[in-house]
């Protein structure tokens, strides 16, 4: 069963821009992977939404050439009141979705639905449709981003880097920070999925949106929010560059956080 809900508000995310190509004489230095984005808004209270779960964890396992997919697990609310409260659903996916829902508009919001790098939204269970605009997606600009994060109590303190946006990029950048928790497993005991065991990869824990950032310089952050019963060893931190208007993803980066 897929699920539709009504567009509303706005919020914003994400950070700063520019490819990498380096040479060595006449030859070329093989250039790093690119990030590519990949947004799946799901519930364990949809039918529809498990084979997208594990597509997910399959594309965030499998490289792809010349491709690092950063995969987010985004488990929306909306499904919380029809039989099954999801354990991992989380208010800012769903206002993030919604976000979505003002540029394509109100019937392009559902579940299980996938977004490329903020640019492409299809089914999350189309394999072949996801796979084609991720290598859509290598060919247009990113930033060149790095990230790292470790815990201190109940909160992660980031430091990211970046290069400047390329110069067809003509809106503010900003930057948003996720936290996702890998190897996640439940027992669904109602609604639709009632009686399976479901598993899922690079879920959502956090989101928190960062400030604006302009320059090459570091910048320090500190998220709140980090909670004991999420396993460390499983934990990956995320931060998203995207720009201020069309939410359309410029660069990313994950790191463990330490």
């Amino acid at each position: 069963m897929t699920k539709t809900i009504a567009a509303a508000g706005s919020i914003v995310f994400a950070i700063g821009i520019g490819s990498v190509a380096a040479w060595r004489g006449a030859e070329a230095v093989p250039a790093a992977p690119v990030p590519v984005v990949v947004e799946l808004f799901t519930s364990e209270g949809c039918s529809s939404c498990p084979p997208a779960d594990a597509l997910l964890s399959r594309l965030g396992s499998d490289p792809i050439p010349g491709v690092q997919v950063i995969p987010l697990g985004l488990h929306v609310t909306y499904w919380d009141q029809l039989g099954w409260r999801d354990p991992a659903s989380l208010q800012g996916a769903t206002e993030r979705q919604r976000v979505y829902g003002t540029i394509w508009g109100e019937d392009r919001v559902y579940t299980p639905q996938a977004v490329v790098d903020g640019h492409e939204q299809m089914v999350g269970s189309d394999e072949a449709g996801l796979r084609r605009a991720i290598l859509s997606a290598v060919k247009r600009p990113h930033a060149a981003v790095t990230l790292s994060a470790s815990a201190d109590g109940d909160r992660i303190v980031t430091t990211l880097a970046m290069t400047a946006a390329p110069a067809d990029v003509k809106e503010p950048l900003d930057a948003t920070f996720f936290l996702t928790e890998d190897g996640i497993t439940t027992v669904v005991k109602r609604g639709e999925n009632n009686g399976r065991t479901l598993h899922h990869d690079a879920v959502v824990r956090l989101e928190q949106r960062l400030d604006r950032v302009s320059g090459a310089e570091p910048v320090h952050a500190t998220v709140r929010g980090l909670k004991p019963e999420w396993r460390r060893d499983r934990l990956h931190a995320v931060v998203v560059v995207s720009g201020h208007k069309s939410h359309q993803i410029y660069g990313a980066a994950t790191a463990a956080l330490q």
